[in-house]
């Protein structure tokens, strides 16, 4: 009766055991199949970049966040693990290598050689139609920087902005337009108008007289890469690209503004390759986000900048919340150098 009970026993436990593992089977290929999704959607990103592509939508859209997907990846790496894939291993380790690199900065540095002559700061600022004019003027009066440029400052903006800074800022040039059209340049320094970049939002330009020396000056507003509007931003970021190369060797040049682009779009490292340095990372603050402001620094892409010829170079760099508008605004201290 003993060896009876004792192989029920057996007979039991094996079946429970089998019972056991049966419901775990599913574990690891379910983690090495959600694995393989997230390794392939980065794949996808990382590729285009490598390939030096902004493609099409969702890419361009996800290119902004490109330094996140670390954090996917990193999930991708987990799962293979706990479900022993080591292809997906490998898979994702590249992955995550080629994201390192890509994070890094890119285009050039450089420290002009000539005397500096003359020090300017600029400011930057999308008020969102307006809404932040308040906070800008406020913003303005505080920092007191020689150059403005303003994004979307519709027909009550400019009004406001003449208004209460006119007189520290005599001299203007401003493409006027309601909601995201309208942009303005203020400036302490007397300006010569300029014909601008075309572009469905305003992008006005002018030559400065900063202490005896022509700085040209362009403020930077391309459409946004919305999913049925790709090309349209591809070809005004395009413009500023042909702006930039046409201006190359014209002497000082500050294009500024909102980009809606980062370092990790194709068409906005284009721009760079003119021979344009990114303030913000000469200053040592290349990745510090801008957009959307509500979850800035700690997520989101810088795509606010100002860029300028190898006749400056940048002292420090900051970024300023404004109530009432999705980006925050970039405050730069620049130094015009005289030409070697």
């Amino acid at each position: 009766m003993s060896s009876t009970r004792t192989s029920s026993d057996a007979s039991r436990s094996s079946g429970s055991s089998a019972d056991v593992s049966g419901g775990r089977g599913w574990v690891r290929p379910a983690g090495g199949w959600c694995a393989g999704l997230l390794f392939a959607g980065v794949s996808v990103v990382v590729g285009c970049r490598a390939g030096d592509t902004d493609a099409f939508t969702p890419v361009p859209q996800l290119l902004a966040f490109l330094p996140w997907l670390l954090v996917p990846t990193g999930l991708g790496l987990l799962l293979c693990l706990l479900a022993r894939w080591w292809p997906g291993l490998l898979w994702g380790t590249v992955l995550l290598g080629l994201l390192a690199w890509f994070v890094e900065p890119y285009g050039a540095t450089g420290r002009p050689e000539g005397a500096a002559v003359a020090r300017v700061r600029v400011l930057t600022s999308n008020v969102e139609f307006g809404w932040a004019t308040d906070a800008l003027i406020t913003a303005v009066r505080r920092e007191k920087p020689d150059l403005v440029f303003v994004e979307e400052c519709e027909y009550g903006c400019q009004a406001a902005v003449t208004r209460e800074l006119g007189e520290r800022y005599p001299h203007r040039r401003a493409v006027e337009g309601g909601t995201s059209v309208g942009s303005v340049i203020l400036s302490r320094f007397p300006l010569t108008p300029t014909a601008g970049v075309p572009g469905r939002m305003g992008m006005p330009g002018a030559v400065a007289d900063v202490d005896g020396h022509a700085v040209r000056l362009q403020l930077a507003h391309p459409m946004p890469p919305l999913p049925r509007q790709v090309a349209l931003w591809k070809r005004e970021l395009g413009r500023l690209r042909d702006f930039a190369g046409a201006h190359r060797d014209d002497g000082p040049l500050i294009l500024a503004g909102d980009f809606n682009a980062s370092q990790d779009h194709a068409a906005f490292r284009g721009i760079l390759d003119t021979g344009l340095y990114d303030a913000a990372r000469l200053a040592g603050a290349h990745r510090e986000p801008t957009w959307p402001s509500r979850t800035t620094p700690a997520f989101g892409a810088q795509i606010d900048h100002v860029l300028v010829s190898g006749e400056f170079s940048a002292r420090r760099a900051r970024f300023l919340r404004l109530p009432r508008t999705d980006h925050r605004s970039l405050l730069v201290d620049l130094t015009l150098h005289r030409p070697r």
